[in-house]
């Protein structure tokens, strides 16, 4: 692809080209938002547990991400800031409506990739595994919003316990407690299958 739509460059090097262009010129915006639009999809849809919304709220995230470039300061990553936003625009998002099962894509990247959430795999049990990971996914769809978002946070976004603590508005204790729930209730709805530890008194 040509390196005039910035394809090579660094999320930051395209952000800094963004801020020099005028407001009309959206092509290295266009490639920040091609390189991280499945993510933020895919977290969209675990965070909300609606998967018909999920393409929606991920376009609402970059419009909000592309008119707050300006306040990006390099101090962490672009890819943690966006996440930042997504984050708490699916949490707005579920604090306005009422809760509902979802059904979550068993098939979509993230999930398959996240540590806590894997089945180890080699090139003999590829459909058991996916079997399996259907599974692990229904599991997790079925879990309550209490508990499916700070698993959710903890797991595939990365967020330490005080961080979830912090945009939950819960105790330490309490989300410790909720994660180590969704991760055993998770476990005893797959059975046999590998399936997302609880945490240690000394993970963070």
């Amino acid at each position: 692809m040509s390196g005039g739509t910035g394809e090579s460059l660094t999320d930051e090097a395209l952000v800094a080209r963004i801020r020099a262009s005028p407001r009309d010129d959206v092509q290295h915006f266009d490639t920040l938002l091609r390189r991280h639009w499945a993510r933020i999809v895919a977290n969209c849809r675990y965070l909300t547990g609606q998967p018909d919304q999920a393409e929606d709220l991920a376009q609402e995230v970059f419009v909000k991400a592309y008119f707050a470039l300006d306040g990006f300061r390099g101090g962490s990553s672009f890819r943690t800031w966006l996440q930042r936003i997504k984050v708490n625009h699916c949490l707005d998002h579920v604090k306005a409506r009422r809760s509902r099962p979802a059904f979550v894509d068993a098939a979509a990247e993230d999930l398959a990739a996240a540590p806590a959430m894997m089945v180890e795999a080699d090139a003999e049990r590829d459909l058991l595994d996916r079997e399996q990971r259907q599974r692990m996914a229904a599991a997790i769809d079925a879990l309550p919003d209490s508990l499916r978002i700070p698993l959710t946070l903890r797991d595939l976004d990365g967020f330490t316990y005080d961080e979830i603590a912090g945009k939950l508005g819960l105790g330490l204790s309490a989300v410790k407690m909720r994660i180590l729930r969704a991760r055993r209730t998770v476990r005893e709805r797959i059975g046999g299958v590998a399936a997302p530890r609880p945490s240690t008194g000394g993970e963070q």
